[in-house]
């Protein structure tokens, strides 16, 4: 019997219909993730040439843009339309998708929009996509505002409330609160916190540049009498807690500080701004202490309910104190923001003694802890944060608290104090500071009833994209991944930090040590772009950087040098790897000329031995001068390789041949011809040279079998400190000995990433040894760049310095012995990249993924290979080029197809 068309069916069918005409008209071209200065629509943004880009979804091999064309401009309707005010590239051939405006100039306080269009392959157009951004002051002379405190005592505990009130007569078409701060703030309008985010303004050299953010307030405004409310907090700005790094002595360190314009379009289209000056009016809130560092405390009797309403009575307030602007650079804040990432609830709650409760998160985390509480007025609950137990079941934070230095005993180490004001359940969670635990022990003044449920944790970080995934046969290996990425989020607050509890540091090591296992993870450009500024601030007249950025000033004497201050040169250059931006890269090339100029200055002979080495080895001591001088050579060979990009030619081949003489300095000194081996022969010893490109072509084969016999003979485990750890699984699978570096990586017992994680680890460990009396804290990124060698050892996907941000992807995988199956993906600016293949018996069949607008090399290690589909290139080292599209390989290891 044949089936009935039913009448339901035919729309359905015409909607197949209509999408077969369009894929067959090329309509299925689009650009999507439209994107300016790397954001999504963004407010604020102070840029005279904002940076402009696009994805293309097109799904059909081969997929690619022949042209686009741009308008930007002020009417939605004629961008719409194809015509724009301000500019209008016309159809412009080529492939880009990374565009730098190029109109008339903007104006301040404006909403731009912008069209793209794009035609495919065949010349096909696409269908054109529209977003827009919005700029900000373009400039510190446009503020209104005045610089507003409480007054100058920087001893004063108490976060301070401000407060002011308006009367809007005519209708609101929008309006937006630009707002700089020299500490930390919330903003309240009319009772109702604005925005989600957290510990705004990023952190930076107070003293020389301070951020501002905007935000759109249209909805939090209402006709006739409004209230806008500030609560200041020090963050690193007047840092009250004492530890080692002196930022209780900043030059900057003052009483927080803001200024804020809110600047009101009516529908008439008036435009009426309202400013801080001296009539704004300040009080004491319950937040009467805040430390970045150590804690929150907090006293509900204090509270002062309505204080950001037009109704509330402020007769008690007192008038604001103007001061100076802390900076004279006042710059919008453009990047990602850190926010409330997840909610985590207590896996374990145990009650100690009647007033004691211990809460087990079940992970560590960075963040905050919120807990619901009943009880007498005035009574004190204590919430002391830690990584470990004793074993008394108390939290336990003699591994987190080395650099503590309390002058008393009122501001205790990763600890909140919360009194009570005794009316039904009351919430706590702190506004200005973060921790890093698992544990929370809360003790109180008086016995507490309390749950599981009456405490959780608030996982906070810079609320980067996910940008990569791992995925294996292994559970070891995708706990190891999973742990990174947690250790990396952990340790990003605005800028890449060590720790997120015994120290909240930029360290500078630690962050170009992580810098790939980032990149490949996360869309984590703005942190890196915000925090190489900070180098810029802090950079001295004669190059030097210090380790610790930003800083109070400690760091320039000890801790620094090229193995660690390498971010300068290593950071821009990654991320013009991975994004094929050289904005960053530009940005920092006389910073970087500077530095490396600095070194030369000092050891003219290309030798040398500043630096702390590599850090926390095993047992193995790497001589400091083999590692620093590698880190000296890789710093020059990117200021010529930036320089040769950017057009300075003269300086491309002047560092060209320093780079080449420092090679020869170190090769001189360390390196037996003989043998290929490097100093005594340790694993950091060898595989530096090798990762950086150090070793002599005719060299590297018998190297890199001596690094594979060290391995061998250190039993396939680790022998190494943060610079080797970051060099030797690369340097082996780079040269013919992936099934070695994945034995290591793979490794479970000491010494080993694996070892942590059968130990209990949920995020990467400060040392191997996890019984170490120092050096221990459990949430570091310094050993984290195992991630990045994921995504390039096994999975493959490297980019391409000479069509970068994956417009050429190089793939390399390793089908290592000892893995079923392996899958990596990366989403890099043309799209997600898929790389990912499992044994079958005998064959492997190997999945890629290239996306619209890029194209790929795909190698293979050995054997014989077979390809799923037709008209592919390839060559007698069967290297295959391959357009955008799907593909399947088949691999058969020494064997015949």
């Amino acid at each position: 019997m044949r089936p009935r068309l039913h009448l339901v069916h035919i729309p359905f069918i015409l909607c197949l219909l209509y999408l077969s005409a369009l894929r067959a008209s090329g309509q299925q071209l689009q650009p999507v993730r439209l994107r300016c200065e790397q954001l999504t629509d963004p407010l604020g943004i102070d840029a005279e040439h904002p940076r402009l880009s696009w994805q293309l979804s097109d799904d059909r091999n081969g997929a690619l843009q022949q042209a686009y064309s741009i308008v930007v401009g002020i009417d939605t309707v004629a961008v719409a339309g194809g015509h724009g005010d301000h500019w209008e590239s016309g159809r412009v051939e080529g492939a880009a998708q990374l565009v730098t405006y190029a109109g008339k100039a903007l104006a301040p306080f404006t909403r731009y929009y912008w069209r793209v269009a794009v035609w495919d392959k065949d010349g096909h157009p696409g269908t054109a996509r529209m977003g827009h951004f919005e700029t900000g002051m373009m400039g510190s002379h446009h503020w209104k505002g005045a610089w507003i405190s409480d007054g100058n005592d920087i001893q004063l505990r108490p976060a301070p409330y401000f407060r002011n009130t308006f009367a809007a007569r005519k209708a609101i078409k929008s309006a937006r609160a630009y707002i700089a701060v020299g500490g930390l703030y919330e903003l309240y309008i009319n009772g109702q916190r604005i925005g989600d985010h957290r510990l705004d303004p990023m952190y930076t050299r107070y003293d020389r540049r301070v951020l501002y953010l905007t935000h759109d307030v249209t909805a939090a405004l209402q006709a006739g009498d409004n209230a806008i409310g500030v609560l200041l907090g020090n963050g690193w700005y007047n840092h009250q807690s004492t530890a080692v790094w002196y930022f209780h002595r900043a030059p900057w360190r003052n009483r927080p500080v803001f200024c804020m314009d809110l600047r009101i379009t009516y529908m008439d289209g008036s435009v009426e701004t309202l400013s801080t000056n001296e009539h704004w009016k300040t009080s004491l809130s319950p937040v009467i202490f805040n430390s970045i560092y150590t804690g929150e405390h907090y006293d509900a009797r204090k509270e002062q309910e309505g204080w950001s309403t037009a109704g509330f009575n402020d007769s008690s307030w007192r008038p604001s104190m103007v001061r100076a602007a802390p900076a004279q650079q006042i710059v919008s804040q453009a990047m990602t923001p850190i926010r409330e990432i997840a909610r985590i609830p207590s896996v374990r709650m145990q009650a100690l003694n009647d007033t004691t409760y211990l809460f087990d998160l079940g992970r560590n985390i960075a963040g905050v802890s919120h807990l619901r509480v009943s009880g007498p007025a005035g009574t004190v609950v204590r919430l002391k944060h830690g990584e470990r137990l004793r074993k008394d079941g108390h939290v336990d934070q003699s591994n987190i608290d080395a650099h503590y230095r309390p002058t008393d005993q009122s501001d205790p180490f990763q600890t909140d104090l919360f009194i009570l004001r005794g009316k039904g359940e009351e919430e706590f969670m702190p506004r200005f500071n973060y921790k890093g635990f698992q544990y929370v022990e809360v003790s109180a003044s008086h016995p507490l009833r309390l749950t599981r449920e009456s405490l959780e944790g608030r996982e906070w970080h810079s609320d980067v994209g996910v940008s990569g995934y791992i995925s294996s046969s292994n559970p070891v290996i995708n706990k190891i991944w999973a742990a990174t990425n947690n250790s990396y989020l952990a340790n990003l607050f605005g800028y890449p930090t060590d720790c997120p509890q015994r120290e909240k540091n930029g360290w500078t090591g630690d962050a170009h040590i992580a810098v790939e296992t980032g990149l490949y993870g996360f869309d984590a450009i703005t942190v890196y772009e915000k925090w190489l500024a900070d180098h810029r601030d802090e950079q001295q007249a004669n190059g030097v950087l210090p380790a610790i950025i930003p800083t109070s000033g400690w760091g320039y004497q000890w801790a620094n040098g090229p193995d660690w201050t390498s971010t300068i040169a290593l950071i821009p250059w990654n991320v013009y790897l991975f994004y094929g931006d050289t904005t960053l890269l530009a940005a920092c090339y006389d910073h970087i000329k500077r530095y490396v100029d600095h070194i030369t200055d000092l050891s003219p002979a290309g030798l040398t031995a500043w630096g702390l080495g590599d850090w926390v080895p095993v047992k193995s001591v790497s001589p400091v001068e083999l590692t620093s001088s590698s880190y000296y050579f890789a710093d020059t060979r990117v200021l010529a390789l930036a320089a040769e990009l950017l057009g300075k030619s003269a300086d491309a081949v002047k560092y060209q041949a320093l780079s080449e003489k420092i090679r020869d300095a170190i090769n001189r000194k360390y390196l037996d011809t003989a043998t290929g081996r490097y100093g005594k022969g340790w694993q950091t010893e060898l595989s530096v040279p090798l990762f950086w490109g150090i070793v002599p072509a005719a060299l590297k084969a018998k190297t890199a079998a001596l690094l594979a016999s060290r391995v061998a003979a250190d039993s396939f485990h680790l022998d190494v400190g943060i610079l080797g750890a970051r060099a030797v699984l690369n340097a082996l699978s780079e040269n013919g000995y992936a099934d070695i570096a994945y034995q290591v990586a793979a490794q479970r017992t000491y010494p080993s990433w694996g070892w942590w994680i059968e130990n209990g680890a949920t995020t990467l460990y400060e040392n191997w040894n996890i019984a170490a009396m120092q050096d221990i804290s459990l949430n570091h990124i310094m050993f984290g760049d195992i991630n990045a060698w994921l995504y390039k050892g096994i999975g493959g996907i490297l980019p391409d310095s000479a069509a970068p941000g994956f417009r050429h992807v190089l793939l390399k995988p390793h089908f290592v012995k000892g893995l079923a199956h392996f899958e990596a993906r990366h989403m890099g600016p043309y799209g997600e990249i898929r790389s990912t293949w499992k044994r079958q018996g005998q064959r492997i069949i190997y999945e890629v993924s290239v996306p619209a607008g890029s194209y790929a090399t795909v190698y293979f290690p050995a054997g014989k290979v077979s390809l799923a589909g037709k008209g592919i290139a390839t060559d007698k080292d069967h290297r295959y080029t391959i357009p955008a599209g799907r593909y399947q390989f088949e691999v058969r290891e020494g064997g015949v197809i």
